[in-house]
């Protein structure tokens, strides 16, 4: 049956020449013995392969499965055993293979066998993709990339596909490149993000472990192995595309004017988080007070600011050249100790003599309360409306927050020092003087 579709547009003439020669192609097959001979080929082929898959996956998995086992090879051999998944459509591969050299002797023509062992390759990918691959990222690509592109390989169709996207040219600015240039480019590109997100988590965790270094000097290390492997891979990216570098000059030279203007704030925290990495006066874990009267721990660090933690759970991001360019105190660096102290009143009936030598035994008794740089030290710090005021330093390792409540510890210890010596914490109270006397009440 033919159309005249000469008034329709080129890609539907184009569709409608692929149907008729794949309907032509079908009859063709449907009535060459030859054709059926391959069919029949394939059908064997397949069957045999699943009854070998049968008995030789126990037998592979008994082999290669560590069990429980930790060893130099366990790790490499459970990363092996979800690819039994593949020996039913490889072996039909491999079967097809075999016999294809047989049915061409006898019949000349093995279209229909090369059909069939593309077909199993798609088979293969889709169980790849299906039962094997477990990131979810990767599993996305199979599954829109992958499969696609092995269904058109299948039908024969991939070098088609592949000329005409080589034929398409594109261009943008001073640079022009192909379909198949974007094409390949968004697969390797998505391939080389996995890769390099990959390679930046073992990076990252391997320098973790390395506890000898200094905090600033590991997030160092780690900020630097980032931002090479991303460049290295952009750099395969644009080889792979084909993209001369110095065609991206004029970019290049955009970006340098940006940086100059809109992005300079960007730049500045850039390099003042490298300032702070390599000089190390605020790293991850240090509690730290700005200018500004924020406080909180410091949870991570990166390129442009960094993350506080306060004691109640929020997050607050700091750019990088607050720290630089503003005061800052470091409760926490070097993991040097802190000083607090802990105010409270006596009665004025109290030998004052007494309470220095009494609260400092007390407070000396806490586990956590140091000797240095300095004991625990009560001074008298002035004669209040109701009680004679007195404050007791103290040095701990740590800060005064929600999981160490050292100056609440300590308030306990001078509580029961003065309850058990006798000694009174006064109520507030007024002496009120009535001038004249009290009024005389008449009865």
């Amino acid at each position: 049956m033919q159309f005249d579709l000469s008034s329709q547009p080129e890609i539907v003439q184009q569709a409608y020449g692929y149907a008729v020669q794949g309907w032509e192609l079908a009859l063709s097959w449907l009535l060459s013995p030859a054709a059926w001979s391959q069919f029949a080929l394939l059908v064997l082929a397949w069957l045999l392969a699943g009854v070998i898959a049968r008995k030789l996956k126990p037998a592979l998995h008994a082999l290669i499965d560590p069990g429980e086992g930790e060893n130099l090879f366990a790790t490499p051999r459970r990363f092996i055993l979800p690819y039994l998944a593949l020996i039913s459509p490889l072996l039909a591969y491999a079967l097809t293979g075999i016999g294809e050299g047989i049915v061409r002797s006898l019949f000349d023509s093995g279209a229909v066998i090369a059909f069939g062992k593309r077909l199993f390759l798609f088979l293969a990918a889709r169980a790849l993709v299906r039962d094997i691959i477990k990131d979810s990222f990767l599993k996305l690509l199979g599954r829109y990339i992958l499969l696609p592109i092995m269904a058109v390989y299948a039908l024969g169709l991939l070098d088609v596909a592949s000329a005409a996207l080589t034929e398409t040219i594109v261009g943008v600015g001073n640079i022009r490149f192909s379909l198949m240039t974007l094409v390949r480019g968004l697969i390797a590109g998505s391939l080389l993000f996995w890769l390099g997100q990959w390679s930046n988590t073992q990076t990252t965790a391997l320098i973790a472990k390395n506890e000898e270094m200094r905090p600033s000097i590991r997030q160092l290390l780690i900020k630097t192995a980032e931002f090479s492997i991303f460049a290295i891979a952009f750099l395969l990216l644009m080889n792979i595309m084909g993209i001369n570098l110095s065609a991206l000059a004029v970019l290049g030279g955009a970006i340098g004017v940006g940086l100059g203007f809109g992005l300079q704030k960007i730049a500045s925290n850039f390099i003042s988080g490298v300032i702070l990495l390599v000089e190390g006066q605020a790293t991850v874990g240090d509690y730290v007070e700005l200018d500004g009267g924020e406080q909180g721990k410091i949870v991570k660090m990166m390129a442009r600011a960094a993350i506080l933690e306060t004691f109640d759970g929020r997050w607050i991001v700091v750019p990088n050249e607050d720290f630089i360019t503003t005061r800052v105190v470091n409760y926490s660096d070097s993991g040097s100790a802190n000083r607090y102290e802990a105010p409270f009143s006596v009665s004025y009936d109290t030998d004052i003599n007494l309470v220095p030598s009494l609260i400092e035994a007390a407070v000396a008794k806490h586990p956590e309360v140091l000797d240095l740089p300095y004991p625990p030290d009560c001074e008298l710090r002035g004669f209040g409306d109701n009680g004679i005021d007195f404050a007791v330093e103290f040095w701990v390792n740590g800060l005064d927050d929600g999981p160490n409540k050292y100056t609440s510890d300590v308030l306990f210890l001078i509580w029961n020092a003065l309850k058990d010596a006798g000694i009174e914490i006064p109520y507030p109270q007024r002496v009120v003087e009535i001038k004249g006397g009290l009024p005389k009440v008449d009865t």
